[in-house]
């Protein structure tokens, strides 16, 4: 390896430093530099407050990324991994968090398997919502796992549905035991969700997890919002934790109602006449036409 090769953004690796970036290789045998890895990100805890947000498109990606945002969760889908690699592709400088389906490990090996196919293709770590001894196989295997405690919308019926979780003692208890086992499982870090600011707070002095925090205050590691939220992608109602910072919805509806005005235009001007004009066709040479018709009829 020369000192001028490049990692997956393309800056030579020697130049890694001056773009505050760390020179890295991924699991998958790729050299490439990344604003953060998980010593980095470890060594901040209790230091400041990092962003990470989720985008679901590449052209969110590279906003974000434009934007400094420090972290980025990506949902994977072992099926179909394309968009994932898109969204890789399009900030390859940015520290990933794989975000992987409840559903798609039924078993310890099956995990370590899904871990190492999202770490292949680029990811960073990966998130779970899997047990602590998913977790710790994952973890024991090399790969870096971000568990999920508090509300997880997927395992809602456990807690009550789509509400807050920890309002009580017994489940402020609950959640800081979770959060326990998946640090012991050899979790990095932990997302944890609509729980109370207080809570949040105290846990996350009390573990050496990193703690990102969705709708559970300002007391995390980690300030967590999906790209949708922060840019307005849809109407209302919004989650009570989310803030909207744009209203691309709005954009979006003007968009579709000029896409509707201009078919609408198209199939006025046809139907009147109007379009072809004369400057959207080509003229036949003079007599082309009538040689045309004499060789073709005399056949």
């Amino acid at each position: 390896m020369g000192s001028h090769s490049t990692g997956d953004g393309g800056i030579p690796t020697r130049d890694a430093q001056e773009h505050g970036l760390q020179r890295i290789m991924t699991a998958g045998g790729k050299y490439g530099t990344r604003n953060h890895t998980v010593k980095s990100l470890r060594d901040q805890k209790g230091k400041r407050v990092l962003v990470e947000t989720l985008p679901f498109s590449a052209e969110e990606a590279v906003a974000a990324a434009q934007a400094g945002i420090d972290t980025m969760k990506v949902r994977f889908d072992p099926a179909n991994p394309n968009n994932a690699i898109a969204i890789r592709a399009a900030a390859p400088n940015t520290f990933m968090a794989f975000s992987v389906p409840l559903l798609a490990a039924a078993n310890e090996s099956e995990a370590v398997r899904i871990a190492y196919d999202a770490m292949v293709i680029g990811a960073d770590a990966i998130m779970c919502q899997w047990s602590p001894r998913f977790v710790c196989a994952a973890a024991e295997a090399g790969v870096p796992v971000q568990g999920h405690a508090g509300l997880v919308p997927r395992k809602s019926t456990w807690t009550g549905g789509l509400k807050a979780v920890g309002k009580t003692l017994a489940e402020a208890i609950w959640v800081y035991e979770e959060i326990r086992a998946l640090e012991a499982a050899g979790a990095y870090a932990v997302e944890v969700e609509v729980i109370p600011d207080e809570l949040l707070r105290a846990i996350s002095e009390r573990t050496t997890l990193l703690t990102a925090s969705i709708g559970a205050g300002s007391g995390g590691d980690i300030q967590f919002l999906f790209a949708e939220d922060i840019l307005g992608n849809n109407p209302p109602p919004y989650p009570r934790h989310s803030k909207q910072y744009r209203k691309l919805y709005e954009m979006k509806d003007r968009m579709q109602a000029e896409r509707v005005a201009g078919f609408r235009e198209f199939i006025d001007d046809v139907q009147r006449g109007r379009f072809p004009g004369p400057e959207h066709i080509v003229q036949a040479p003079d007599d082309l036409i009538d040689q045309f018709l004499e060789s073709i009829d005399t056949k």
